[in-house]
């Protein structure tokens, strides 16, 4: 009767504060890896410009060398 019906509610309770929680957790993990994509991209971005600047100068250099 009663105290069954009680029961079930708990566990219902506990299986969705369960549920909450997993879900909590697989976001920040998500947050975590996409930061990580994020500053990843970022560095090989500046790396890359940082490069082409010096491909761009590497002209100059020459010339300055020929003179």
């Amino acid at each position: 009767g009663l105290s069954r019906l009680d029961q079930v509610v708990s566990s219902l309770e506990t299986t969705s504060a369960n549920l909450s929680s997993a879900r909590g957790r697989i976001m920040d993990a998500d947050f975590a890896k996409e930061t990580a994509n994020l500053t990843r991209s970022q560095i090989l971005q500046q790396a890359g410009t940082a490069m082409l600047a010096q491909a761009n100068q590497l002209p100059n250099n020459v010339l300055s060398l020929l003179r």
